[in-house]
């Protein structure tokens, strides 16, 4: 705690600290017209010059501070409008929903009616202004900064009226509104959904935290006490016990404050998918599982409890709150897997959830205990402690190391260790399930059933439920897909799968430029799916939404490429700085059309499980896709000698050095997905087929030339010759699509074909023949 105290104490002092330092925006006013009569109307520019990197917020933004402007009391004003410009709507991930902000320069308009009755002169008009500054890294405190300007009052000034022009909507203090007037709504209203979802489930563990066998045997030894004290009447006795669930919500509702002040709304952009933090909550969830399941006790150090239960009897209010502090501590061994869930929920979505989460769920907790003291007669009818309750904890040892497993998947993932695969993850889910099952049947010998204990319809309806969802996972460790599970199991491993039980679109991993590349040559556009290895949205989308047959046709049409930026390696940080720089966010899933120009076409952010809603944002990418590349008229075969292919070096290459040997012409590109899958093979027949005077080119067909293929090989090793093709090889040898392999006779004439992907049994056979 003294820790915790610590890091907030020198977060608070960071923040002082910033607001010291010079303002990101200078703020100024000028009215138009400067001089007005009496009754009529001038237009007040307030303008902020926003340093480069930085912005503001709208007025009507969700999430972020929003900015706010009051003008200050003026006897010659009767009223005032304030009209804001149409800001840039972007999802913001730091706080999970979509902000509106200005950049660079903002001019918001303020529409001052003068009083009939105006004295004439020269009056000061002030506006004052408090926003808050942001960049990608940080965000300053809201400050408070005031402009003026002068304003001449005279009788004789004409009346003409101040127009606000085009395209400012008038702040009336509510949210904002689309131009037709309607509520705005989209990923903003769906996070507010999601929050209000994750309230209610944080509640709901607050209630199931009540049936634990630390917490339910308290439950009526708590209340006896409040409702049988020896001195007080009853409301003195319904007061104590709410002091005694206060307690208990203040102790939970810090661990969410202190978990918000360390990570504030911009420190947890990538903490959801951060393999430390993931690593870290997993670590705690196996001891808390292996703790539930007996291995050993967690409690609170009996010295630091007794200290507290002393300082509770001392009795009024202060000593009610420390027995709710106390009991809530002694519970923490059961309690604490619920509130590791939480807090782990709560860091992916940021802002303010982890606060609102621990005082859900601590409500939830101690709800009960209010109820009874309303209603103490419901004591009686509660059922007794027994072994019902060590079974729950056994259970719930089960269910903590399952999704222990979720969190240590996450970081696998990230980290690409490829250890915890979809068949293990899945096996382990399996055998976990069926576990929990078999204890409850009485075929697994651990605490709370022996074999001779009677057994009750809902145990054996919960064992039933435990099997029958470990049976059903079956069909996941062998490609079937598994629903709403696919967001937080690993997905397939292999190229070119787009999920679980579908391999029919083919994407690239982390190669924008090739795609690009590929798109133009093809004339078709680029989907780029921003995406993360730990994101449980980014998963559902793909295994759920991609494979409807609808969407997947659609699909098809593009050059698909999956561009990652939650990993550790070089690609996610440029992937990540692509799609902060192009589409202002780092948000994840988040979904764009381009053109081979690298021209938006359209955009898509976060998860929808509206199929409609999907279909269109892709029919309207789609109807955006340029015409395609003609076909290149080819002659026929070419002779090797003369052809003029080109070394990575820039040298023309020596074809004369094939003479006499029969060469395998495979016609790639670093962009072509199945050219990638046949280098393996192509690199073993080489080593093969070598000494039997077999030679392998690879012929690149990329446009961007050398650079990009050295960069390419650095990933993709190619053991023989390399070379760069061009319009007139193409032609020669008639090459339309890629991956194309052409096998020549020791003579320099071609005797087999492969267009597509080449099996290397099909290619071997092939070569054996010319031999």
């Amino acid at each position: 705690m003294k820790c915790a105290i610590t890091l907030l104490t020198g977060l608070l002092a960071a923040s002082v600290l910033s607001a010291q330092k010079p303002d990101q925006v200078r703020w100024s006013l000028a009215l138009e017209p400067a001089r007005g009569a009496p009754g009529s109307k001038v237009l007040a520019h307030l303008t902020g010059n926003i340093d480069p990197g930085w912005h503001v917020y709208s007025m009507t933004t969700g999430g972020a501070i929003p900015t706010r402007i009051t003008l200050k009391p003026n006897p010659a004003i009767a009223r005032a409008r304030i009209y804001q410009p149409t800001p840039r709507r972007a999802f913001d991930k730091n706080f999970g929903l979509e902000t509106e902000t200005f950049e660079n320069s903002v001019a918001f308009l303020i529409e001052l009616e003068l009083r009939p009755d105006a004295q004439p002169g020269n009056t000061e008009v002030a506006a004052e202004v408090r926003y808050q500054t942001c960049n990608d890294r940080l965000c300053i405190p809201p400050v408070r900064r005031t402009a003026a300007a002068n304003l001449d009052i005279d009788k004789a000034a004409q009346q003409a009226a101040a127009a606000v022009p085009p395209g400012y909507v008038e702040y009336t203090g509510g949210p904002a509104k689309s131009s037709a007037g309607s509520p705005a709504s989209g990923p903003e209203q769906t996070q507010q959904e999601s929050l209000a979802g994750f309230l209610l489930v944080a509640f709901g563990f607050g209630l199931a935290a009540i049936f634990t066998p630390c917490v339910f045997p308290m439950i009526p030894i708590t209340m006896s006490y409040f409702l049988n004290r020896p001195s007080g009447s009853r409301q003195e006795s319904l007061l104590h016990s709410v002091l005694f669930c206060v307690g208990i919500v203040v102790l939970f509702s810090s661990l969410g404050l202190i978990a918000t002040a360390i990570l504030g709304p911009f420190g947890v952009v990538q903490l959801g998918s951060n393999p430390w933090v993931n690593g870290f909550i997993g670590l705690i969830f196996l001891i808390f599982g292996l703790s539930l399941l007996g291995a050993f006790e967690i409690t609170i150090p009996s010295s630091v409890l007794t200290k507290l239960d002393s300082a509770s009897r001392r009795g009024g209010v202060i000593g009610t709150l420390l027995m709710g502090l106390t009991f809530s501590l002694a519970s923490f061994a059961c309690v604490g897997p619920f509130v590791g869930t939480l807090l782990g929920a709560s860091v992916a979505g940021g802002g303010a959830r982890p606060l609102a989460g621990m005082v859900s769920f601590a409500t939830g907790l101690a709800l009960p205990f209010f109820l009874l003291a309303l209603f103490p007669s419901y004591l009686q009818r509660m059922p007794k402690s027994g072994g019902w309750l060590a079974r729950v904890k056994v259970v719930m040892g089960f269910v903590i190391l399952a999704a222990m497993l979720k969190y240590i998947s996450a970081l696998d993932q990230v980290l690409q260790w490829g250890f915890l695969t979809r068949e293990r993850f899945l096996a382990a889910w399996v055998v976990l399930s069926a576990m929990a099952g078999l204890y409850l049947l009485g075929f697994v010998p651990l605490e709370g059933i022996k074999r001779e204990d009677r057994m009750g319809l809902g145990r054996l309806l919960t064992a039933m439920c435990f099997l029958i969802f470990s049976i059903s996972l079956l069909p996941g460790m062998f490609g079937g897909r598994l629903g709403d599970l696919e967001a937080y199991i690993p997905p397939t491993s292999g190229a070119g799968a787009a999920s679980a039980g579908s391999t029919q679109l083919v994407w690239m991993k982390n190669q924008y430029r090739e795609a690009l590349a590929r798109a133009k040559k093809e004339g078709k556009l680029v989907f780029v799916n921003f995406t993360g290895y730990a994101c449980t949205n980014c998963h559902w989308m793909k295994a759920n939404m991609f494979t409807r047959p609808e969407i997947a046709s659609v699909l098809d049409k593009f050059v698909l490429v999956d561009l990652y930026t939650d990993g550790t390696d070089e690609a996610s940080r440029i992937n990540q700085e692509l799609e902060q720089s192009k589409f202002s966010t780092i948000a994840i899933p988040y979904y764009a059309i381009l053109d081979p120009e690298e021209r938006v076409i359209a955009s898509f952010p976060g998860l929808t499980r509206d199929p409609k809603e999907y279909l269109a944002f892709l029919e309207k990418g789609a109807a955006g896709a340029p015409a395609a590349a003609p076909a290149v008229a080819g002659a026929a075969a070419a002779e090797l000698t003369g052809l003029p292919l080109t070394a990575l070096d820039g040298a023309r290459f020596n074809t004369a050095s094939l003479s006499g040997k029969v060469v395998v012409l495979n016609f790639w590109a670093t962009w072509c997905v199945p050219c990638i899958q046949e280098i393996p093979s192509f690199n073993r027949m080489n080593r093969q087929l070598e000494s039997k005077g077999v030679v392998f080119v690879g012929v690149s067909m990329d446009e961007d030339g050398a650079p990009l293929v050295k960069s390419f090989l650095k990933k993709h090793p190619i053991q023989y010759a390399v070379a760069l093709g061009n319009e007139q090889v193409a032609q020669s040898f008639q090459v339309n699509q890629l991956p194309t392999t052409v096998v020549l006779d020791r003579s320099g004439k071609p005797q087999k074909r492969f267009e597509g992907f080449t099996p290397a049994e099909s290619l071997e056979a092939a070569v054996n023949e010319v031999l």
